[in-house]
C-alpha cells in the first residue's frame, strides 16, 4: 500500500505537468480521484493492455470525465500509452488526448464527459456481463456533484433492481463542484440511506484518499452477494497540496509558475514521505 501511495502522488505531478502543458485541466478532480484510480488499476481490477481485447477483462468508466487527466496518468503508469506523448500531446489541436475520455484510446472503455451517463451505461455492461455468463466485474467514477443528474438516479434503480452485484459505484465525494459547496448546490442529505433505499451495499470509506481503507472497501464489495455496492469515498479537492486542497476555484485552473513550484514541492515530499512509512 505505501508504494501505491507513494505512487499516487507521482502520478498527481504528471497530471500538473498535463495541465501546464495543456493550458487548462480539472485539477481539483483530478487530486481528488487519484487514489481511487491507482487502487482500481493496481490492486483491484483485472485490465492490462494484454488483456484489454478480452471479454473477460473487468470495465472501467470515469463518469466524471472531468477528470480526465488522472485516468491518462493511470493508464500510462499501466502502459497503455506513453506519459511523455501525454504530456506533450495532452488538449493539443489534433491531439486524441482531449480534454475528456476518448475510447479511440486504448483502455478506455467509453466516451464521457455530459455527466450522468456513466453508472447507466456500467448498468448495460454488467447486464450483458449476467446475460454472456462472465464474471467481469464493472466500475464506474462520479463526482458528488454529477448526482444531480437525473440519469444518475434511474441506473441506481436499475441496478438494484437487477440485483447486480458485479456492478461497483464509486462517489468522489469531495464537497466542492464547479460553482460551489455541493450541499449549497444541491444537497445530498444522507447519501448512505439514499443509495440502501435503491437496494444497494453501501460502503462509505471515511478517508477516501487513503489507498489501504479503499483497497478494503473494494473487497468488501467484491465478497456482497444479491446487490450492487457504492463506495463513497470522502475525499479532499485538490488533494496533495495546501495551494488547492478545499479550494473551488481549483477546480479548473492552470497554476501559476509559483503555484507550480510550490505545489510540485509539496507533492514530492508527501511521495517521499510515502516511500519511508
Amino acid at each position: 500500500m505505501e508504494n501505491l501511495k507513494a505512487k499516487s502522488f507521482a502520478l498527481r505531478k504528471n497530471v500538473i505537468d498535463m495541465i501546464v502543458e495543456g493550458k487548462g485541466g480539472h485539477i481539483g478532480g483530478d487530486m481528488s480521484v487519484m487514489d481511487i484510480l491507482v487502487t482500481l488499476y493496481f490492486s483491484q481490477m483485472n485490465v492490462s493492455p494484454e488483456n484489454m481485447d478480452s471479454p473477460d477483462r473487468d470495465r472501467f468508466v470515469m463518469s466524471k470525465g472531468h477528470s480526465v487527466e488522472s485516468l491518462y496518468a493511470v493508464l500510462a503508469a499501466k502502459e497503455f500509452f506513453p506519459i511523455e506523448q501525454v504530456i506533450s500531446e495532452f488538449s493539443k489541436f489534433g491531439s486524441q488526448f482531449i480534454g475528456h475520455p476518448n475510447n479511440k484510446l486504448p483502455g478506455i472503455e467509453m466516451n464521457s464527459g455530459s455527466l450522468g451517463h456513466g453508472l447507466p451505461v456500467c448498468v448495460g455492461m454488467a447486464l450483458a456481463g449476467r446475460m454472456n455468463h462472465s464474471d467481469y466485474r464493472v466500475y464506474t467514477v462520479m463526482g458528488d456533484g454529477e448526482l444531480a443528474e437525473g440519469s444518475v438516479w434511474e441506473g441506481v434503480m436499475a441496478a438494484g433492481h437487477y440485483k447486480l452485484d458485479h456492478l461497483c459505484a464509486v462517489v468522489d465525494r469531495n464537497r466542492l463542484q464547479i460553482s460551489g459547496n455541493t450541499e449549497d448546490v444541491m444537497a445530498h442529505d444522507d447519501l448512505c440511506q439514499r443509495f440502501a433505499s435503491f437496494g444497494w451495499n453501501v460502503i462509505s470509506v471515511e478517508n477516501g484518499n487513503d489507498i489501504a481503507q479503499l483497497d478494503s472497501a473494494f473487497n468488501e464489495a467484491k465478497q456482497c452477494k444479491g446487490k450492487p455496492s457504492v463506495v463513497i469515498a470522502n475525499t479532499v479537492k485538490g488533494y496533495g497540496s495546501s495551494v488547492m486542497e478545499n479550494k473551488v476555484n481549483w477546480h479548473h485552473k492552470v497554476p501559476t509558475p509559483e503555484e507550480y513550484a510550490q505545489i510540485m514541492k509539496d507533492l514530492s515530499e508527501r511521495e517521499e514521505a510515502a516511500k519511508n512509512e
